[in-house]
């Protein structure tokens, strides 16, 4: 509620910040404030999920840990999208290490030794 001045409830709108403005930045507040803790909620049951060796349930939930960083942050899913497009792209230029499966069998020598 705004208070009137000495000056007939008119007030100099530099002087402070107008109950408009209030309003428009609580809720923005609130909200991250609210989305923080429901973060936390979350993390406490990923933990929990992964405590009990329920790793499909964990591995959900950080979808939805994911989701809600993201709306803390304002990222929206097309810059999410890009982020992951560009990474493909990197990671298609750059030699991939070896295979699990390769690793494990024994290699042939690049050079041998003739007598």
């Amino acid at each position: 509620m705004l208070s009137s001045g000495p000056d007939g409830g008119r007030r100099d709108p530099h002087d402070h910040v107008s109950q408009a403005e209030l309003t428009e930045r609580t809720p923005v507040s609130h909200s991250d404030e609210q989305l923080q803790s429901v973060l936390e909620t979350l993390e406490e049951c990923r933990r929990a999920l992964n405590e009990m060796n329920s790793r499909e349930s964990a591995e959900l939930l950080s979808i939805v840990i994911l989701d809600v960083r993201m709306k803390i942050k304002g990222i929206d899913g097309a810059d999410l999208k890009a982020l992951c497009d560009e990474m493909l792209r990197s990671a298609g230029n750059e030699p991939q290490p070896p295979s699990k499966q390769t690793q494990d069998q024994p290699r042939r020598p690049l050079l041998r030794v003739v007598k």
